[in-house]
């Protein structure tokens, strides 16, 4: 099956599964993973890793930043231990991390995790971090607006890729949690 992408802007859509290249270790071990119907449903290009940041990558390749997400790393912690958990939402938002993440984790404060941590524990590049590969004992929390887009440019684990992906692919993934208003 080929999936025309809308929101491709400039780039070269190759499927995921030819362009294993282009994904940190843990995302291609993940995509490995996925049921061939669904890794089918997700595009690869290669970007300049300069331009791995929403903002200058939707400007530079054409892409509406309408259609991208964007997925931080959350701890907290309580009764000394830290707590984790991945965000996605629209590149347009925020989470609502001292809100919804912070009583979701069950923690008095959360923040974004120090980029050392969250480099470290997720095996990917900061600025390419990605729903596809993390740790599984970690909650990938989806905006629902993230689970209903139909297309969507997300991280690829390294800052010189990006996937094109479906969001009902994502809120499927292992751990994933659609949650309404958690990107504000």
């Amino acid at each position: 099956m080929t999936t025309v992408w809308t929101i491709a802007g400039s780039l070269d859509v190759g499927p995921v599964t030819e362009r294993m290249d282009l994904l940190a270790a843990p995302v291609a071990e993940a995509v490995r993973r996925l049921d061939p119907a669904e890794a089918d449903r997700i595009g690869a290009v290669r970007i300049d890793p300069e331009l791995a940041d929403t903002a200058a990558f939707c400007e530079h390749y054409g892409s509406p930043i309408e259609a991208s997400a964007n997925c931080v790393v959350v701890a907290g912690k309580r009764a000394g231990e830290v707590r984790y958990a991945a965000c996605l939402v629209l590149a347009t938002t925020r989470a609502d991390v001292n809100g919804l993440v912070k009583r979701r984790l069950d923690v008095r404060k959360a923040s974004f995790a120090p980029m050392a941590d969250a480099v470290g524990l997720t095996g990917m590049e900061y600025g390419g971090i990605t729903p596809i590969g993390l740790p599984a004992d970690w909650p990938l929390l989806l905006d629902a607006r993230v689970a209903a887009a139909p297309e969507l440019v997300i991280g690829s684990g390294v800052r010189g890729g990006k996937l094109l992906v479906p969001g009902d692919l994502l809120a499927k993934l292992a751990g994933a949690e659609v949650i309404e208003g958690l990107g504000g």
